[in-house]
């Protein structure tokens, strides 16, 4: 697995690089925000360490631009800050970043967090399966997701790693009701390491992708108290 380590301090920076090469992980450091993008445009890792103050472009930024590049590899990513305040871990996960560390932390807890991360993308597999409901189809082995535009026409939409996930869980489970635990242990299970309204984040993430008009969802319905539901009708 290749990780990109974006840390402008040189022994935090080493310390991460260390503690996750001992693990068996491929790293790659950059020390500010533009560097960072040219190295993921050029080899898009598996998972991104960001720093939320670095040089040149902010994390914030940097995580937001990730995102507003899906490609055949959409990465993790796990955000590093020396604020501990709620609103700097807010606005990082709806940025969409996957994941939030308040500095000083632990080695072994970081590579404990990486870990969990990327064993996300373990969870999808086994046979070829294809769902269909009245808007959507979804192919779970080639992961992708096409919407119906009328009878004859389709558009593939370009859904990060976790809106695939998301979307795939409701679809394979028509009429079910989700609360955020049950998603969370879906989605990543019993080593997810956050706050739960990061999937709140990913729910409005989707909607936008996927909903004509996402502040009145069609699809994707909030049960209020409870959690949300996918309603399509799925077709045989």
């Amino acid at each position: 697995m290749d990780i990109l380590i974006v840390e402008d301090e040189p022994e935090i920076a080493q310390l991460i690089q260390l503690a996750l090469e001992k693990e068996g992980f491929s790293c790659r450091v950059s020390r500010d925000g533009i560097h960072a993008l040219q190295m993921f445009q050029e080899q898009p890792p598996d998972l991104i360490i960001l720093d939320l103050m670095i040089p040149s472009l902010d994390g914030l930024e940097v995580c937001a631009r990730v995102r507003q590049k899906p490609g055949a590899k959409d990465p993790y990513i796990l955000m590093l800050t020396a604020k501990g305040e709620e609103i700097d871990r807010v606005i990082g996960l709806s940025t969409g970043a996957d994941d939030y560390m308040v500095k000083p932390f632990s080695p072994r807890e970081l590579v404990a967090r990486v870990r969990a991360l990327l064993r996300r993308s373990l969870r999808q597999g086994g046979q070829h399966q294809i769902y269909r409901t009245q808007h959507f189809i979804v192919d779970l082995e080639q992961r992708v997701v096409s919407r119906q535009l009328d009878s004859q026409l389709l558009e593939t939409l370009e859904l990060t790693t976790l809106e695939f996930n998301l979307l795939s869980t409701f679809v394979s489970n028509p009429g079910r009701v989700w609360n955020r635990t049950q998603l969370i242990d879906k989605l990543w299970g019993d080593n997810f390491f956050g706050d739960e309204r990061v999937v709140d984040t990913h729910i409005a993430r989707l909607r936008k992708k996927i909903e004509p008009d996402p502040a009145n969802p069609t699809f994707v319905k909030t049960i209020v108290g409870v959690g949300y539901k996918f309603e399509d009708p799925t077709v045989l």
